[in-house]
């Protein structure tokens, strides 16, 4: 039996193929990127590869889902890589991705395939049958893949087992379980299917190989925290995120909501990180083949609150067509040290046009986060003495490594629009 807590125990950080690649990514593109984050971010800490949706779906072209497109299985009900996008399947990848010293990641959908049921097929593990687990009425309502599955029923938990014992035998990592942390298919109770995380971590517990168990989508509610807590490693705080302004301003509300419930192996996530080459195929949210729409400001208030509030960190981007700025902004390891090693992590305030956070850094340092959620150009002013915060020489600014002028109360950093000011103390 393994523990889930001896997982994770800082924020997964990584890479995943979802906001470059949508449903469509293939072998070369994955592992190209694993080669990038292998010779340039895995000394900082990324490690995670994670191969997003529809990776079982030989047509899958884009950000789109085909309804009721054929998926490869096996004859238990379980999914299998396209072997026309995967032509040497998961476990010779992820041979491939620990070979680089990294840790390799899927993503699944909860439930059992429809096309198994409607050929209803036998289980491992059981004398149960797909259809005799399917909760027909329990549906995803943005992909047509799978029926949910009624877990009070014999065979659903071998049938997990069996799914996660595939994995273990691939060699995964990580496990990003979609259409569970929220199902939209059910307003009234959109934590509807609590059974269904309770039995994929039982799996996960069962099949002898540590993985990190991610839930989307989100937004999780907080009522849920300590199910959540109990049950995953991560789990989305918001819907689908993207590089919007309005978006990004809406996640530092979402962050103080959540603040509370964050702990070693338990972390709510701010979602993926649209950084560099995004939306290389065709993307309803935008143009194709794009680099992000935020601006250099905006992109670093970004990470620097995912990284003080300690959200963990999956960048989206094709890591191979980054410029140097790109690549900059994640190798700053005093930025991305506090993601890891920070504590005391807590909102100081928030105005509809400033906000700002805390937290003490590895060496016990006071540091703090100054944002500018304008859309003009201001100085925010943080009083130290009503915070708490101590100063202990010059500040320096962790994203430039500049000293700052020695404040005697008051700090005040000239901002702009968008912008923000990570300082130690």
């Amino acid at each position: 039996m393994l523990d889930k807590d001896n997982v994770a125990l800082t924020p997964p950080m990584g890479w995943n193929s979802w906001d470059c690649y949508g449903a469509a990514v293939n072998e070369e593109q994955l592992l190209g990127n694993a080669e990038y984050v292998r010779d340039h971010l895995k000394d900082y800490g990324w490690e995670y590869i994670v191969c997003d949706i529809q990776w079982y779906e030989p047509t899958a072209d884009s950000n789109f889902y085909h309804p009721f497109a054929p998926l490869c299985m096996d004859e238990y009900a379980r999914l299998q890589p396209a072997p026309n996008r995967f032509p040497r399947g998961f476990r010779a990848i992820a041979d491939d991705v620990h070979a680089m010293g990294l840790k390799f990641g899927i993503h699944i959908l909860r439930g059992i395939p429809r096309q198994a049921v409607h050929q209803n097929t036998p289980l491992l593990g059981t004398d149960r049958t797909a259809r005799d687990i399917a909760h027909p009425y329990s549906i995803c309502s943005w992909n047509t893949d799978m029926y949910g599955v009624d877990c009070t029923k014999d065979g659903a938990q071998a049938y997990y087992d069996s799914l996660f014992a595939q994995y273990a035998d691939w060699g995964v990592d990580f496990v990003k379980a979609d259409d569970i942390a929220v199902t939209e298919f059910r307003p009234d109770c959109p934590y509807s299917a609590a059974t269904e995380i309770e039995a994929i971590r039982k799996a996960i517990d069962r099949c002898g190989r540590p993985m990190v168990l991610s839930l989307s989508p989100g937004p999780a509610r907080t009522e849920n925290a300590a199910h959540l807590a109990a049950h995953a490693n991560m789990w989305r705080m918001t819907g689908d995120f993207w590089d919007r302004w309005d978006k990004l301003q809406a996640m530092f509300e979402r962050c103080e909501a959540w603040n509370p419930y964050r702990a070693p192996g338990c972390w709510p996530d701010c979602d993926m990180l649209p950084l560099g080459k995004i939306s290389k195929t065709c993307c309803s949210l935008g143009d194709r083949d794009r680099y992000t729409n935020f601006t250099p400001d905006e992109q670093r208030t970004m990470l620097t609150l995912w990284c003080i509030f300690r959200s963990p960190l999956m960048l989206g981007g094709e890591l191979r067509e980054n410029r140097p700025a790109d690549l900059a902004l994640l190798q700053n390891r005093a930025v991305l040290g506090l993601n890891r090693f920070s504590t005391g992590n807590r909102p100081l305030f928030r105005t509809d046009d400033a906000a700002a956070w805390a937290c003490k850094d590895a060496e016990g340092h006071d540091v703090a986060a100054l944002f500018n959620l304008a859309d003009h150009a201001q100085t925010v002013t943080l009083d130290l003495r009503q915070y708490g915060l101590t100063v202990k020489g010059p500040p320096v600014d962790l994203w430039t490594n500049k000293k700052e002028a020695v404040p005697q109360y008051d700090f005040s950093a000239p901002l702009p629009p968008h912008g923000c000011r990570l300082v130690r103390f």
